[in-house]
């Protein structure tokens, strides 16, 4: 009997949904703005939008049409200049970049290329087509980009060029601050998940003791009370890494805040507004959410706490794909996609919310994590070790759960994420934990 999920006609549906998914949004990111705004680097921390519109087509036909396809390379002159090994985001902009007309047509041309092979492709026989995961690694990775140039929108000056509505109000929440998490094993990481990316397998189990975690990511109210007590201030609460690096570079908020009188601003956007309390906070490096787990304290989760967290559900002794259940991300469940342009307020989609009753752990912010970037006990890179093994090791930390910027294709239970602890232009937030014999 066939495995409807496996079914060759849902699988090229879905490739073909998440595949043009992706491109509306990528052509939306690089058609609000004029061309120079396309060509301008905004941030030495980010590329050009235009390398990344002409990477996402490059790396498509290479996996795509090359390696699955076997056809010759169309533009074989330009893979240096988007191998992102090869050049470092500070320097793209001195490389001869396709102009924004030339890099619309080049991924346009490879997109239709891409379409029809998907019409003819079996999806068995190799690796990289079981399961049509090469199709969904391209849809994975465009979505990445897509995250990656929003945060260039964002660290962007100039006028408003992206608008969305904001989410709905949350009710007040009126259960507890925290949840136990009992203790005991569960199964971390996926064997199953067709589109899961290398480091999120295989399944294993990992034996966690009970602890305590927040029912919803820490909020900007939360945060402004550590500021306002002089936790930047106090060298108590931070490692020596992280004092070093906010004394040095005069960090006294989270990126994109700045103090107005009395009250607190952001920019978001191209607008300057009031920083809304009951919003998770957002911008903030992996020092700031380990130094404010400190002055309340309590500490970040583990990697392996967190997915606990989000998966395990008690009473059938498992782990789900998601904090709700096995089905996929709907617009109840979770702020993802781009849907919004801000996290939505804290308390928000029960209808998300864990059997233990945890929120918002999927989508709104990223959340930090206490753990290094590290491979799971029989790890294999695959389907090259640029993915993921050239990063394992302690410079990196793990984020879990998302953000509004990430798409659902790009974001499960399993997913992880990873950066330098001193990175703030991210959509960064966290949450908080205790062992459960803290008082």
């Amino acid at each position: 009997m066939t495995d409807p999920a496996h079914d060759a006609d849902t699988l090229r549906e879905r490739a073909l949904t998440t595949l043009t998914t992706a491109r509306a949004r990528t052509t939306l990111l690089t058609s609000c703005v004029e061309d120079p705004d396309l060509t301008a680097q905004h941030s030495p921390l980010m590329s050009p939008l235009v390398w990344d519109l002409a990477h996402i087509g490059n790396q498509e036909e290479q996996w795509l049409l090359r390696t699955v396809a076997g056809r010759e390379a169309m533009r074989p002159e330009i893979d240096g200049i988007y191998d992102a090994f090869e050049h470092p985001r500070a320097a793209r902009p001195t490389l001869p970049l396709l102009p924004p007309t030339e890099a619309r047509h080049y991924a346009s041309e490879v997109r239709g290329r891409v379409l029809d092979l998907l019409e003819s492709t079996a999806f068995h026989g190799t690796r990289l087509t079981e399961a049509a995961f090469a199709f969904g690694m391209i849809a994975q990775h465009e979505q990445q980009h897509d995250e990656t140039m929003l945060i260039t929108h964002q660290l962007r000056r100039g006028p408003q060029a992206l608008t969305a509505p904001d989410p709905e109000p949350a009710p007040l929440l009126t259960g507890p601050s925290e949840v136990l998490v009992p203790g005991g094993p569960f199964t971390m990481g996926t064997s199953t998940e067709p589109w899961a990316l290398d480091n999120e397998r295989p399944a294993h189990r990992r034996e966690v003791p009970p602890f305590y975690i927040d029912t919803t990511p820490v909020t900007n109210a939360a945060y402004k009370a550590f500021i306002e007590d002089g936790g930047y201030d106090d060298d108590r609460w931070w490692t020596p890494e992280g004092w070093a690096h906010i004394r040095g570079n005069s960090i006294h908020a989270p990126l994109f805040w700045r103090r107005d009188g009395k009250q607190w601003l952001r920019r978001r956007f191209g607008v300057t507004e009031v920083v809304p309390p009951d919003e998770p906070v957002l911008h903030v490096c992996w020092y700031e959410a380990d130094a404010y787990a400190r002055w309340a304290g309590r500490r970040l989760p583990t990697e392996a706490e967190w997915e606990k967290a989000a998966r395990h559900d008690p009473a059938g002794n498992r782990s789900m794909r998601y904090p709700w259940g096995d089905d996929d991300p709907g617009p109840e469940h979770a702020n993802l996609g781009q849907r919004h342009l801000r996290p939505a307020p804290a308390g928000s989609y029960p209808e998300g919310e864990s059997p233990l009753g945890v929120r918002q752990l999927i989508g709104d912010v990223w959340e930090w994590t206490a753990s290094d970037f590290l491979p799971y006990p029989g790890f294999q890179a695959f389907p090259y070790k640029e993915y993921s093994e050239v990063f394992f090791g302690p410079e990196y930390k793990v984020l879990r759960g998302g953000a509004f910027a990430v798409d659902a294709v790009a974001c499960r239970g399993t997913f992880r994420n990873w950066d330098y602890p001193i990175r703030r232009q991210i959509f960064s937030g966290f949450r908080t934990a205790r062992s459960a014999g803290d008082t």
